[in-house]
């Protein structure tokens, strides 16, 4: 999860542009709570169930993917449509597109669900080749810092396959009248812990002052989306895509509604050990190769988020 939202309006149109209420916030990078992808952990295979060494990219893989047949993808499981739980398997918006670049690596995409802030911690200890989890591109996570600018990580790389912006989740029918971030001061917000979207509420409770702004952190989003809808807080902060998705099927479309415009657009990177380049260039290969034949469409129109298409693969492209 990220800097951004508006997957289906802004986010073709601004790939790198740094965003409003995030950039504001100072992005968080994902570490602190440990390795935590083995927490109710949930797998499922993507693009094949076996190694295709006659694969248009098998050879650009690092050998050791080669010879096991299959890249370990860390992702937090409860953010639809992004990556979300059905039927026993993750699918979603990030599944559909790590398979077609499965197809193009000759490889399993196999993904494993852990908590959203122990998955840059889950690369550097090896536990997972890559994570994909709409995680926003940006410098802090890149280089490894905290929200103040200190030292905290090795950073990893971003391969930049998904533009979105941010959107506020709110009680149907807007009892509060929340508009923007400013609307929000003197009230109570709900969010998931170890995101950007609780670095723009920080920054956000630090111009409110004195008319305090009380934010409450959950492990998942879903469970913030439930203190709002249960009237325990006025608003939730995402990704639009999410927000819509939310919106449209929460209680038949009866629990949410977005309260005012998207804020800024950001990129989402699949990230991968900056020691291991060889793994993100095949990784960028294979996104050029998926949008050049049309998978990567594909899978943006089954979840109507085709707004949010980059025109090519980049790696650090975050701001």
């Amino acid at each position: 999860m990220t800097a951004s939202t508006t997957r289906r309006t802004t986010a073709a149109r601004s790939r790198i542009a740094a965003v409003g209420a995030i950039a504001v916030a100072g992005a968080l990078i994902l570490t602190g709570c440990g390795d935590q992808t083995e927490k109710g952990s949930s797998a499922t295979p993507s693009g094949g169930t076996s190694k295709d060494s006659s694969a248009p990219l098998f050879s650009a893989l690092p050998k050791k993917i080669q010879d096991a047949g299959v890249i370990k993808i860390g992702t937090d499981s409860a953010y639809a449509p992004m990556e979300f739980v059905e039927g026993g398997k993750i699918v979603g918006v990030d599944p559909d597109i790590a398979e077609a670049l499965g197809k193009q690596l000759g490889v399993k995409m196999q993904f494993t669900a852990g908590t959203f802030d122990g998955l840059i911690t889950s690369i550097y200890t090896g536990r997972e080749d890559a994570i994909m989890s709409s995680i926003t591109d940006n410098k802090q996570r890149q280089e490894g810092l905290d929200d103040k600018g200190q030292k905290i990580g090795k950073g990893i790389d971003f391969v930049d396959y998904f533009s979105s912006g941010l959107s506020l989740l709110v009680k149907k029918g807007n009892p509060e009248g929340i508009k923007s971030l400013d609307d929000l001061c003197g009230k109570t917000v709900a969010v998931q812990r170890g995101t950007t979207y609780e670095d723009a509420f920080k920054a956000q409770a630090e111009k409110c002052g004195d008319k305090k702004l009380t934010i409450q952190a959950f492990d998942t989003d879903a469970e913030a989306q439930t203190r709002v809808k249960a009237g325990g807080a006025v608003a939730d902060l995402n990704d639009y895509p999410v927000a819509a998705y939310t919106v449209k099927t929460s209680g038949g479309g009866n629990d949410f509604e977005i309260a005012g415009q998207q804020s800024g657009v950001g990129l989402f990177g699949i990230g991968v050990s900056k020691e291991n380049t060889q793994l993100r260039d095949a990784l960028k290969q294979a996104l050029d190769a998926a949008i050049k034949d049309g998978s990567y469409a594909k899978a943006l129109e089954k979840w109507n988020v085709q707004d949010s298409a980059v025109k090519s693969a980049t790696v650090n492209a975050g701001q």
